[in-house]
C-alpha cells in the first residue's frame, strides 16, 4: 500500500505544481471569496504509521463537506474507525495557502468513537490536511498524529465527489 500512496503523491505532484522556477512563486496565498459548493465522500482509507498494531486501514462511511469559500468549508460524517467502532466528526477546514491547485492548512473540529479517547466520547482535534479538486471531483489528504495509545497516527485519503454548486 505504502507504494500506492507513494506512486499517487508523484502523479498528484508532477501534474499539479508549477514549475519550481522561483521559490516565491511556490507558495501563494488564496483569496478569500464565497462559494456555495457541496461534496459527499465515502469515508477514508488510512495507512497507519504503527503497521504492527493490527488497525483498520479500510474506513467507510458516508460524510458531507460544505464550501462556502476559497478557504473555507465545513464538514460533517460517519466512519468506521482504525479501532473498528463508529465514529462521528463535524469540523471546519481552513486551508489559506496553495502550492499550485493544492490547498494547504487543518481541520478543526470534534470527534468521537475512539475507545481509549475519553471513553469513545467527543474530542477536539486539529489535524493538517491537503486538498485538491477539480470539477467534480476531489481528494483530501490527512496527516493524523499519534497521540499517546489513545489516537493511531494516520496518513488517511478521502475522496470526494461535488453534487451542487
Amino acid at each position: 500500500m505504502i507504494k500506492r500512496l507513494s506512486l499517487f503523491a508523484a502523479l498528484l505532484a508532477a501534474t499539479c505544481l508549477p514549475s519550481l522556477a522561483g521559490a516565491s512563486e511556490l507558495f501563494q496565498q488564496i483569496e478569500s471569496k464565497p462559494l456555495g459548493e457541496v461534496w459527499i465522500n465515502p469515508g477514508f482509507y488510512s495507512y497507519h504509521f504503527q503497521r504492527d498494531k493490527g488497525l483498520n486501514n479500510s474506513n467507510p462511511g458516508l460524510g458531507a463537506e460544505y464550501r462556502f469559500s476559497t478557504v473555507a468549508s465545513a464538514t460533517a460524517g460517519r466512519f468506521y474507525n482504525s479501532d473498528r467502532f463508529y465514529s462521528n466528526y463535524v469540523g471546519v477546514y481552513y486551508q489559506p495557502i496553495a502550492i499550485g491547485p493544492v490547498r494547504i492548512g487543518a481541520v478543526a473540529g470534534g470527534f468521537s468513537g475512539y475507545p481509549k479517547m475519553r471513553d469513545g466520547g467527543w474530542f477536539l482535534a486539529a489535524i493538517p490536511t491537503l486538498s485538491f479538486e477539480y470539477q467534480r471531483v476531489g481528494v483530501n489528504v490527512a496527516i493524523v498524529p499519534t497521540y499517546k495509545d489513545r489516537l493511531h497516527g494516520a496518513i488517511s485519503v478521502q475522496l470526494k465527489l461535488k453534487v451542487f454548486e
